[in-house]
């Protein structure tokens, strides 16, 4: 899983073209300074200062550069269009550039913009290549950040037959080897021995056995931070099966865990210092003899008693069990990521990521650095009334309603009956997919929330 040949090194300076940005809000007075040529080259050319269509101009050696308007210098989506609409070949941001933006962005933007999942198929066309202006480029957070995004991509775009729970615990291993973590696997029926019922039901049915990794790392001396991801490789529905449009793109429904597991990775990458806990539940939730069956009620970690309302509602129930182990450790802080609920999606849309959270600092803290990271969520209410939609005469509760008002909202409460009291946690329900292609969101998987998270995490265990 590499990133985009999108980049050069500064010793290959001299075949790079010049690219100068301006901000929209300076192009007229940038326009006004320039000489007469390249005024009537841009009326010539009709150029209107868009974000998002370059312009090549010649230059007084016959040799273009090329132009481009950039709306918000902050934003890393701003540059993602260079890579794909810029001519092939090297570009470096000219001396004279009227804007100059902070390279952290402009790498991160550039590189979320040349993404190709190319596993299967070659692109048609490589990607601009940016000259990077330090040869330390790649020790960087923005890197680290653009890794991490590249990650949870290509972890999501994969189809389950090459990313199972096999491939996925591969994935953890390595990333533990990688930076001296240490993994734990408990799979199979050993996860009834252990304690873990809820997550063995649902994965009970599939050839590949349920699992749950876990990753430590970090000095104990350091505040225990707790990252939990849902990971079901693939969701048939179980014996409530989807049909088959909903059941199309379901390999990305362990875009939790491969959230989860890329803001692990910066953690330990970037050194946080933190007492670092990953947990993924990995399973498939497929049909067969063995499959758990609407009715049935079953055990959980910590106790509770839950019926089966629908067996399409199967990431709660493999959360509940790892947030309550998670619990278990009290650590300052517990985080989980699940592609959880399509109500969210109804409620949201695609690109807004649902925030619940039991702590308001969490909440603002998580909300502030999605603004400073440009990426957005939206809090929603942790409204423990609605519980009683998830009302059973036979369990302690249900994982699923009769009614289908507030879906998001009581997929969260249901998450909070497993969490301790005063544990503070926050949830986020993502769809990590993009349905379309817009510049630096190419159509498939998608990383939402994870610079938000990291923005967030920076900023509570400051080094």
């Amino acid at each position: 899983m590499s990133l985009p040949p999108c980049f050069a090194s500064p010793d290959q300076s001299s075949a790079a073209r010049p690219l100068r940005l301006v901000a929209r809000a300076d192009y007229a007075g940038w326009l006004a300074a320039q000489p007469g040529p390249v005024r009537a080259w841009l009326e010539a050319a009709g150029f209107a200062a868009a974000p998002g269509a370059p312009l090549l101009v010649p230059g007084d050696d016959g040799a273009p550069w090329a132009l481009a308007t950039i709306a918000d210098p902050a934003d890393p989506l701003a540059f993602a269009h260079l890579p794909q609409l810029l001519p092939g070949g090297t570009w470096r941001i000219a001396g004279d550039s009227p804007l100059r933006p902070e390279h952290g962005v402009l790498l991160l933007g550039w590189g979320l913009g040349a993404y190709r999942f190319d596993r299967y198929v070659k692109p048609l066309r490589a990607p601009a290549r940016l000259l990077l202006e330090s040869a330390d480029a790649e020790s960087s957070e923005a890197w680290a950040l653009l890794k991490a995004s590249v990650l949870v991509r290509d972890l999501v775009n994969t189809p389950t037959e090459h990313m199972g729970p096999d491939e996925l615990q591969a994935v953890v291993a390595g990333i533990a080897q990688k930076h001296g973590g240490r993994i734990e696997v408990i799979a199979g029926d050993e996860l009834l021995k252990r304690n873990f019922p809820a997550i063995h039901a649902v994965g009970r049915c599939s050839h590949r056995a349920p699992r749950l990794l876990e990753l430590n790392w970090g000095d104990d001396a350091h505040p225990r931070l707790a990252i939990v991801g849902k990971g079901v490789c693939f969701d048939t529905g179980g014996l409530d099966l989807k049909p088959a449009d909903g059941m199309r793109n379901m390999k990305k429904d362990m875009g939790g865990a491969a959230h989860a597991i890329a803001l692990a990775k910066l953690v330990m990458a970037l050194k946080l210092p933190v007492r670092l806990q990953l947990l993924v539940p990995a399973v498939e939730n497929a049909v067969g003899p063995n499959a758990f069956r609407p009715g049935e009620v079953l055990a959980t970690r910590k106790g509770l008693s839950v019926e089966v309302d629908n067996t399409d509602a199967e990431g709660r129930l493999v959360l509940c069990d790892a947030l309550a182990y998670a619990a278990e450790a009290k650590p300052q802080l517990l985080l989980d990521f699940a592609t959880l609920t399509g109500a969210a999606r109804i409620a949201l849309g695609p690109d807004l990521p649902a925030l619940y959270a039991n702590d308001d600092a969490v909440a603002r803290d998580f909300l502030a650095g999605g603004e400073r990271a440009r990426d957005p969520l939206w809090r929603m209410p942790l409204w423990r009334p609605y519980v009683s939609y998830l009302k059973s005469g036979i369990a302690d509760i249900a994982n699923g309603s009769a009614t289908r008002m507030a879906g998001s909202i009581t997929a969260a409460v249901f998450l909070d009956r497993f969490v301790p009291e005063h544990q503070v946690w926050a949830h986020l329900d993502v769809y990590a997919w993009n349905d379309g292609e817009r510049p630096g969101k190419p159509a498939g998987g998608e990383a939402q929330g994870l610079r938000a998270a990291w923005a967030m995490l920076r900023a509570r265990f400051p080094s």
